[in-house]
């Protein structure tokens, strides 16, 4: 593959090996500085005594290699807030008990239907000085205030730790919000608020006014709100106001990269300013204005997108292409991106962790090396046709190379993707060169009614293209199983795929269907470990009974009456479904007694009704039960009682109290989460 043959590249990857093992084995910071310094010494030592042959010399690329690698993992460490002695969370009892917290409102997130989000920065806990980034939840029926990013806010109340998932193999929002420095959110009413008149005015600040001075200029012009929400999508990437539903089928269609800024949309925008340019004289220092009105533009339209992953790879990478197309150079683009990659990660490692930032820059290093090879199978005399290939083999190449990750993230294949692509994409080209316009006059306050218009019918036709497609659900591929093991053995499999494909030889053929039997190797250690498993589930399912019986792929279900019909499309259930690679064989109402692997399980509902002189080593109460409990524990003497979601609160720690008195463990499903045995 020769793309590694780039040193950068090998460099690239060692300093990405750098930011993993930082991350995951968590390394004592004093240690990972001294292992930088010995490198950064060795490092020096070797090239002075080699620096006349040490192209030549193993030993100066050994340590190169290992100067990246400590630097990625100085850069984790130094860009991970937890390790910083004035984050919040090293402060006593602040998860504790209420503190009066001094914050920052930065960002402006996707509202709850009970909560208006954001991020914030905190400033002080009490009297100290502290730092961190916190999620704010202003609860919606108090909401009578419009708060600005830039206000500084003080609210007396606790913080909430990231919690873990309440049911197995759901997505993990907390882990999601430590990997962006955000480990606590904090709940308020706006009376609890108190407003610090001053206005912190800095970029954050100045983008956030912008964007709603467009927004307001817009809907001026009767923008409907529908495609103005998808068009600050697809212009400014901010998605917080669509819809599910447009989400949902651009989902579906294969299409929802194109409503988060990415080099698509960035690229649309570097040919447009370079077509508004083209009147600048091609002399020396022309074409420095040009670079740098072109430079500046890009930075000013990531800053405006609010630098999300997607926007800073993007802008990073055409910002390089604009550079070497200066200097009169041929852009290696491998090169650009290795550079794009090393720069926004040493700015920003948590990216690493952001899968719309893994999505591009794998859609994008497949298009760059597989596309050339699809392209060639088939080369059209036709201009249109060869438009049409074109768009066809760059869509091809970006699924084949994003395939395993989306299964692996997403669990769902939209079968489609070609016919939206190739529908979507001049319509894009259209869309981004009116949009942009429009949002330059829209921030100028003068903007055109019928240019605005001709923005929002094209975006209206966009998404009646993509909500026909969408709804072909017979060809949306769902409920893919699919986990760590058949993630990289696919890769290893498309990889040596391609790699043989570009130059046939009997070596890389060998490697090929080793690569077959690597995933077939998966598919069977799959099987044999669902095989030899079986557990049982008690679903933290709110107002409902839900338990899972399962024994190897085989699922037995017990639930209510008003859910028994329905279950298998909730939620909690397809997930489990999926992550274990299982079926449901059977579905049953919940009994009074079930027996689990040596354990007799009693469940009590709302009737408070159960056998009498029962001993059960699992006592299970739902629905509230109006029971007597210390009689309750005295008669049937359990091991641990469990209490689900469909409990009231109240009732909840009434029976957790008398528990404790009675020194018997308590559950309860809405506090720790599901309950299994195994």
């Amino acid at each position: 593959m020769k793309v590694l043959q780039f040193p950068l590249a090998r460099i690239t990857i060692v300093f990405v090996l750098g930011i993993l093992l930082a991350f995951y084995l968590k390394p004592n910071p004093e240690f990972a500085f001294v292992f930088l310094g010995i490198t950064i010494c060795t490092f020096c030592t070797a090239y002075f005594l080699l620096r006349k042959k040490f192209s030549r010399t193993i030993y100066f690329g050994i340590t190169t290699y290992l100067l990246s690698f400590a630097i990625g993992v100085s850069t984790q460490i130094v860009h991970t807030d937890f390790y910083q002695k004035s984050n919040y969370v090293h402060h006593q009892t602040i998860f504790e008990k209420n503190h009066l917290i001094t914050i920052t409102l930065r960002e402006k997130l996707k509202t709850t239907p009970f909560n208006e989000r954001y991020i914030a920065l905190v400033n002080r806990i009490d009297k100290h000085e502290r730092s961190g980034r916190i999620i704010l939840n202003i609860r919606k029926d108090s909401l009578n205030h419009t708060f600005e990013i830039g206000n500084q806010l003080q609210i007396k109340g606790v913080l909430y730790k990231n919690s873990a998932p309440k049911n197995p193999n759901q997505f993990d929002y907390g882990k999601y919000l430590e990997n962006k420095q955000i480990y606590a959110q904090l709940y308020a009413d706006v009376d609890e608020i108190a407003i610090n008149p001053v206005i912190e005015k800095n970029i954050w600040y100045y983008t956030s006014k912008l964007r709603t001075k467009i927004i307001s200029n817009l809907e001026k012009n009767d923008f409907n709100k529908t495609e103005l929400n998808v068009a600050i999508a697809l212009i400014l990437g901010q998605q917080q106001d669509i819809s599910p539903e447009i989400i949902r089928d651009y989902q579906y269609a294969g299409a929802v990269h194109i409503l988060s800024v990415s080099g698509l949309h960035i690229g649309f925008i570097l040919l447009f300013i370079t077509f508004i340019l083209k009147p600048f004289p091609n002399t020396r220092n022309g074409s420095l204005l040009k670079l740098i009105i072109i430079l500046l533009s890009l930075s000013l339209f990531g800053i405006l997108a609010g630098l999300a992953p997607s926007v800073v790879r993007s802008v990073t990478m055409f910002s390089f292409v604009a550079i070497g197309t200066h200097l009169r150079r041929s852009v290696n683009i491998y090169h650009t991106l290795l550079i794009s990659i090393l720069l926004i990660l040493l700015v920003q490692p948590s990216f690493l962790f952001d899968v719309g930032f893994q999505l591009s820059y794998i859609a994008l290093f497949f298009i760059i090396w597989l596309q050339p090879l699809l392209a060639s199978l088939w080369i059209p005399k036709n201009k249109i046709a060869r438009y049409i290939w074109d768009i066809l083999t760059v869509s091809f190449a970006a699924q084949i190379g994003t395939f395993p990750l989306s299964l692996y993230y997403f669990h769902q294949f939209p079968g489609l993707f070609f016919v939206t692509n190739l529908i979507i994409i001049p319509l894009l080209s259209i869309i981004m060169i009116f949009g942009v316009l429009v949002m330059i006059l829209a921030a100028l306050d003068s903007t055109p009614v019928f240019l605005s218009k001709i923005l929002e019918w094209s975006i209206l036709y966009m998404n009646k293209i993509i909500n026909w497609i969408a709804s072909l659900e017979q060809f949306i591929i769902k409920d893919i199983p699919f986990n760590t093991y058949l993630f990289l053995s696919s890769y290893l499999l498309i990889v040596a795929a391609v790699i043989w494909f570009k130059k046939p030889s009997f070596n890389k053929l060998a490697v090929v269907l080793l690569s077959v039997i690597t995933v077939q190797l998966s598919c069977f250690k799959n099987y044999w470990n669902i095989e030899n498993q079986q557990e049982w589930i008690l679903f933290n399912s709110k107002k409902n009974t839900l338990i899972a019986e399962r024994k190897a792929e085989n699922v037995i279900l017990y639930t209510t009456e008003n859910l028994l019909k329905t279950v298998e499309k909730e939620e909690v259930l397809k997930s489990y479904l999926v992550g274990n690679f299982s079926s449901v064989r059977a579905k049953k109402l919940v009994p009074n007694i079930l027996f689990f692997n040596g354990n007799k399980i009693l469940i009590i509902d709302s009737s408070g009704i159960y056998p009498k002189n029962t001993i059960p080593d699992i006592l299970i109460l739902r629905q509230s039960p109006k029971i007597n409990m210390e009689r309750l524990l005295q008669t049937t003497k359990p091991n641990i009682v469990i209490a689900d979601a469909s409990n009231f609160k109240t009732i909840q720690k009434l029976w957790k109290t008398t528990c404790l008195k009675q020194k018997i463990p308590f559950h309860a499903t809405a506090e720790k989460g599901f309950y299994t045995i195994h």
